[in-house]
């Protein structure tokens, strides 16, 4: 059961990270278009999110399989604890977004496409940052 776990937490990792560095690239290559197109652009690439919510929720659920091992050494485990806390963060991050997203479908697109860009750097990094925390405490 372990493999199998592992292997939906990998794909989900790739489905989660792996939208948050196409979001980039997209904002990057819609930053260079005309506003009202760059606008429109962005808001229609959102719906690539549903590939990375369930990519998340692939992470969580496995993730809660993989770590019942660890439970009982938690509190020693501080590298753990901070890759747990930055689940949450992304978990927190990825929801705003969301929300800000489809408050830029239905009206004050530029604030909350800016809300959405910012927080999606946030999602980035938290992203990395749990990879980088997973294999130096696992290996």
């Amino acid at each position: 059961m372990r493999t199998a776990m592992l292997i939906v937490h990998f794909l989900g990792l790739a489905m989660g990270v792996g939208t948050s560095f196409g979001f980039m690239f997209l904002g990057m290559a819609g930053s260079k278009m005309e506003k009202e197109e760059g606008k429109k652009f962005a808001l229609n690439s959102f719906a690539m999110s549903t590939v990375g919510h369930i990519g998340l929720v692939m992470l969580i659920v496995s993730g809660l399989y993989l770590i019942t091992p660890f439970w009982g050494s938690l509190a020693s485990m501080p590298m753990l604890i901070a890759k747990l806390a930055l689940v949450l963060t992304l978990t927190v991050a990825v929801s705003i977004a969301t929300v800000y997203s489809k408050r830029a479908k239905k009206g004050d697109t530029e604030a909350n496409l800016k809300k959405v860009s910012a927080l999606g750097r946030v999602t980035l990094l938290s992203g990395i940052a749990i990879v980088v925390l997973a294999v130096l405490i696992f290996g």
